[in-house]
C-alpha cells in the first residue's frame, strides 16, 4: 500500500491535524502520513465510531500525538488546531439509517461540529482544510453521472448534514479567506473499515457475513448500484486537495470514486470469487433479500472529470483490485 507518494513536498516540514482519525479513512491517511515522515501527524477523536486499535502501530513514531475529545467542543477543537498547518477533517456521524433514527445527534456532530473546526481553523492560522463531504448530498437527482454542480434534494438527516457543511465551508471561504475543500466520497471502502454494528458498511458487513458462513442480507433485489472507491484512491485524493497550487482549485468540491458502477449482487459474487480461494464452500452461502433501505438510493455513479482536471486525481485501484485487497485484510484480521 502507498507504494508511490502522491505528493511532492518534503512532509517533514509540516504538521497535520486529522479529526476522526482513530476512524477508517482517518487511520488510513495518518497512516499515508507517518510512512512519509510527515513532521507531526495529531490525530483527534472521541472514539464513538473510531477504535484505538487503529491508530495504535502509530504511538511508536515520535511525530504522533492523539487527543481523546470531541469536535462538539469548541475548546477541544482550538486545542487540536493550535501549531497545524494543515487539517484532515474527517470526524463525522456516519450512516443514513442511524440519522433517521436520530437526527438530533447526527446533527450536532455533522453541522455544530463542523462549525466549531471552521472557526476554530479561521482563528489558528491554518494554511488550508480538506474536509469529508459526502455523495448523499446528490439526494434524489436521478441524472447519472453524478456531476459537482448538480444535486437533488436531501433524502435523509445525514445528507442534509452534509450538504450544510458546503455550504458553511462556501461561506466561510468567502467571508474569512480560507481555504476550504470539499471531497464528496463515494461508497469507500478498504482495510480498517468496521465490520461490526447495525451501522457497518455493506462491504465488511458482507465480508464478516461470509467468513462467519452466514447468509448475506441484501437490500431490494440486489439490483442498485454503486460507484464503489477504494480506500488509497480517496487517499490519493486528500493528499492532492491539501498541497495543489492551483488556486482555482480550491473553495470547492470534488467527487471522489472509480466511475464505474457496481450491483450488489455483482459485489456478492465478487467477494465469493476472493473469499472461495481458501474456503471453497463460501460459493454455497445463499442470499438473503429484505426490504429497500430507507433514505437510499438506486443507482450511484460519479463524474471524476473535475478532480482530474483541477487536482490531477487518477485512481489507482479499480474496484476489483480494492475490493480483493479489502478481502484479504478482512481474511488475516477477523480470524
Amino acid at each position: 500500500m502507498y507504494q508511490h507518494p502522491y505528493h511532492i513536498v518534503d512532509l517533514s516540514k509540516y504538521s497535520f491535524l486529522i479529526t476522526g482519525g482513530a476512524g477508517f479513512i482517518g487511520s488510513n491517511l495518518a497512516e499515508y502520513l507517518i510512512r512519509h515522515q510527515a513532521g507531526r501527524v495529531r490525530v483527534l477523536d472521541n472514539l464513538s465510531t473510531g477504535y484505538l486499535k487503529n491508530i495504535q502501530p502509530f504511538y511508536s513514531h515520535s511525530s504522533f500525538e492523539f487527543i481523546n475529545g470531541d469536535i462538539r467542543n469548541l475548546k477541544t477543537c482550538q486545542v487540536a488546531v493550535s501549531d497545524m498547518d494543515f487539517v484532515l477533517h474527517q470526524a463525522a456521524l456516519g450512516s443514513v439509517p442511524r440519522s433517521i433514527l436520530d437526527p438530533i445527534t447526527t446533527n450536532e456532530v455533522n453541522i455544530s461540529g463542523f462549525l466549531n473546526m471552521l472557526v476554530a481553523v479561521k482563528e489558528s492560522g491554518v494554511k488550508r482544510m480538506v474536509y469529508a463531504a459526502s455523495s448523499s448530498t446528490y439526494g434524489d437527482s436521478k441524472e447519472l453521472p453524478k456531476v459537482e454542480e448538480k444535486i437533488g434534494n436531501p433524502l435523509s438527516p445525514y445528507a442534509v448534514t452534509k450538504y450544510v457543511n458546503e455550504l458553511y465551508a462556501n461561506v466561510f471561504a468567502a467571508t474569512y479567506k480560507m481555504e476550504l475543500i470539499g471531497l464528496r466520497y463515494f461508497n469507500v471502502f478498504g482495510q480498517r473499515q468496521d465490520t461490526n454494528g447495525a451501522y457497518a458498511a455493506v462491504i465488511p458487513k458482507f465480508t464478516n457475513q461470509l467468513l462467519s458462513n452466514q447468509s448475506p442480507v441484501v437490500n431490494g433485489d440486489g439490483n442498485h448500484s454503486r460507484d464503489f472507491t477504494f480506500i488509497e484512491n480517496v487517499v490519493q485524493a486528500n493528499i492532492l486537495a491539501l498541497f495543489t497550487k492551483n488556486q482555482d482549485a480550491l473553495n470547492t468540491v470534488y467527487n471522489i470514486a472509480y466511475g464505474e458502477q457496481t450491483t450488489l449482487n455483482q459485489l456478492v459474487l465478487l467477494l465469493k470469487k476472493y473469499l472461495a480461494v481458501s474456503d471453497p464452500s463460501v460459493t454455497d452461502i445463499k442470499v438473503i433479500h429484505g426490504p429497500n433501505r430507507e433514505g437510499d438510493i438506486p443507482h450511484s455513479l460519479a463524474s471524476i472529470e473535475k478532480a482530474r482536471s483541477y487536482l490531477g486525481y487518477s485512481p489507482v485501484f479499480n474496484f476489483s483490485e480494492g475490493l480483493k485487497i479489502a478481502v484479504d485484510w478482512y481474511r488475516n484480521n477477523l480470524r
